[in-house]
């Protein structure tokens, strides 16, 4: 058995990709990557056997901003019943503040093409269009509730990700309406996402298109990579997701639940830790995690930075004596996208399986 004890809550960024390789009519994406001129994965030559590459690699996307058209409808006031059960009126949203652990709640507003109206930003959000807000959070992932009420929100959007609630329950208290959305992050709720979004924001209408065009582009993505990863169960990709905060001693297992099981198994591998039972997040037991045998390891770019590079984490007890960690095959993504499920999912998933299954370095 791996470790128990269920991880408190670390900093589960998740991914963000501008999916696809056309600019879509919802949300119109501009390259900012290198990868910006790569071949359509479809038309990639794969790997005869992914497990015989060799080498870290960083999955980079090819499109990595975030702008859509403005709603043609709004509803407003939108009187809703947020995830909590709390019934919330929004009056206007022309001072827009979304954050949450992952970066996809801001994410999902310029996707809905209300970017311009965003007023502020979580540590997470991190795409071009939204790199300049004023942070509302500090030391990581702490809420500031001066800095929030500096900014004068008309309206905010949450989960119960970031803290202290106080903070939230402060900004209630002021008068500013806030919605709390589902705290839940994987491939099969994006859609879910957007919808409470959009009806919180009084433009149920381009929730509906943005939730549908990103299902689409999703599953075609997924029947790309379909093509490129072995179909037998012996030849599949065995992956471990690893997060490392190497100044803070933490090192963790992402498991079933936690997201990146959705993620693993959207590219066509084997999530380790939830074939070994392993539930949300949990501290690395080293024994376990060598006995699972990943032949890749996906990591933050920042908790590779942390450990000191390849060549850190690989002091990491447990991870060298992995295939993995014996052919140094460590592949990394930006935090603020690997695990932010959102209007990027598709892209994600592209730029993770360009590292996985090509050769060479994907980007």
């Amino acid at each position: 058995m791996l470790s128990r004890g269920l991880l408190p809550t670390v900093a589960l960024l998740l991914v963000i990709v501008v999916s696809g390789c056309s600019a879509p009519p919802l949300a119109t994406t501009k390259a900012v990557e290198s990868g910006a001129d790569l071949r359509p994965l479809s038309q990639v030559e794969p790997l005869a056997e992914p497990k015989t590459r060799t080498g870290p690699g960083t999955a980079r996307l090819a499109q990595a901003d975030i702008a859509g058209d403005k709603p043609a409808a709004r509803h407003l006031p939108a009187t809703i019943t947020d995830h909590q059960g709390t019934p919330v009126t929004v009056t206007d949203t022309s001072r827009i503040l979304a954050f949450d652990m992952s970066g996809t709640l801001a994410a999902t507003v310029f996707g809905l093409g209300l970017g311009g109206n965003v007023v502020g930003r979580d540590v997470s959000t991190g795409f071009p269009s939204a790199r300049n807000l004023p942070l509302v959070t500090v030391n990581g992932h702490r809420l500031n509730a001066e800095a929030i009420l500096a900014l004068r929100p008309t309206v905010v959007i949450t989960d119960t990700t970031l803290g202290p609630w106080d903070v939230v329950l402060q900004l209630r208290a002021s008068g500013v309406p806030v919605v709390v959305v589902d705290a839940k992050r994987s491939m099969d709720n994006v859609g879910d996402i957007v919808r409470q979004v959009a009806a919180a924001l009084g433009v149920p209408e381009s929730g509906e298109r943005l939730a549908t065009r990103l299902a689409g582009e999703v599953d075609a993505k997924k029947a790309e990579i379909a093509k490129l990863a072995p179909a037998d169960p012996a030849r599949k990709l065995r992956v471990v997701f690893l997060y490392m905060r190497g100044q803070a001693g933490v090192y963790h297992l992402f498991g079933k639940g936690s997201g990146a099981d959705s993620l693993i198994g959207a590219l066509g591998a084997v999530d380790v830790a939830t074939e070994a039972g392993i539930e949300g997040m949990r501290p690395v037991n080293p024994e376990a995690l060598a006995k699972a045998k990943p032949d890749v390891i996906l990591m933050m770019t920042k908790g590779l930075e942390s450990v000191g590079g390849v060549d850190g984490a690989l002091q990491v007890p447990g991870v060298a004596q992995t295939p993995a960690g014996q052919h140094r095959r460590i592949v990394d993504m930006a935090d603020s996208q690997i695990l932010s499920f959102g209007p990027l999912t598709a892209g994600v998933l592209d730029a993770l399986a360009r590292a996985l299954y090509t050769p060479g370095d994907p980007g």
